[in-house]
């Protein structure tokens, strides 16, 4: 799909479908007031310069400056793409292991599909001979969440905050992220949680990895779980992801839409569903 085709598809899912209640998570900190395809363009045609480290992670990632001409504006680049048959890490093994930049740009395409807003564009494109992720750099960061633990802080408005932990457990089972660390949830400085890195994600698993912890949602992102369909998510990522990793989507997607179910049914909507 080229690029006006795919900003088009998640220009309307963004503006004509985001419920009030996921907006109300935030809108990018510092962000120029650029539509969402300008905002892409940027990201795939600026000049890119002054790479450095971008500190944390183990995938060599680095923090750039990117400019336009008019914008100017930091990104995140990340050229990780390895695959591996079996993949140990201390007692953890895993089959079919993958580590690529494109499940950022799959991360991104996901969120905004469902009506998250608080992942941060993720475009592909060439730097310096090598296919990578580009990423806005999320601005105004006031900690992480290793940083939010240990202060022992939900922030200024705690039930917010703990609706925003609840939208993210929901996000990485849908895409199955067994990658999130304290390091890439991010709060800025209106206590807003951004979500990044998620080169790991997008396993082909084909059933929730800790449905304990689904106990409330946000009722339009239920809504928007609920009427997903394959055509609609094969258009958004593009070829950010392979078919079999669509599909294991669209059976998490029937788990999580049934474990929410079942709660209703036991518990009632007043206590599973929420709005912000």
């Amino acid at each position: 799909m080229d690029v006006s085709r795919r900003s088009m598809v998640l220009g309307l899912v963004l503006f004509a479908g985001v419920s009030r209640a996921l907006l109300a998570q935030g809108t990018p900190a510092a962000l120029p007031s650029l539509s969402t395809e300008q905002l892409e363009t940027f990201l795939l045609k600026a000049r890119i310069s002054n790479p450095r480290d971008a500190g944390g992670g183990v995938t060599g990632s680095r923090r750039a400056t990117a400019s336009d001409g008019q914008v100017t504006h930091d990104v995140h680049i990340q050229t990780i793409d390895e695959a591996k048959p079996v993949f140990e890490a201390g007692r953890n093994t895993e089959v079919n292991f993958k580590d690529t930049y494109r499940y950022n740009i799959a991360g991104y395409r996901v969120a905004r599909l469902i009506g998250l807003t608080t992942v941060p564009m993720s475009v592909e494109r060439a730097v310096d001979g090598k296919m990578a992720a580009v990423t806005w750099w999320v601005d105004d960061v006031k900690m992480d969440e290793k940083a939010r633990t240990k202060a022992k802080t939900l922030g200024p408005d705690p039930v917010k905050t703990s609706k925003q932990l609840q939208v993210m457990r929901v996000f990485d089972e849908l895409i199955q992220n067994k990658d999130r660390n304290q390091g890439n949830i991010l709060w800025t400085g209106d206590f807003t949680m951004w979500l990044i890195d998620h080169t790991r994600a997008f396993r082909l698993g084909r059933s929730l990895l800790k449905p304990e912890g689904l106990t409330r949602c946000d009722r339009g992102l239920l809504e928007r779980l609920r009427t997903l369909t394959p055509e609609a998510l094969a258009a958004a990522v593009g070829n950010s992801l392979t078919r079999q990793e669509q599909e294991a989507i669209m059976v998490r997607r029937d788990l999580i839409v049934k474990h929410y179910d079942d709660r209703i049914a036991r518990l009632g909507e007043p206590v599973v569903l929420f709005a912000f």
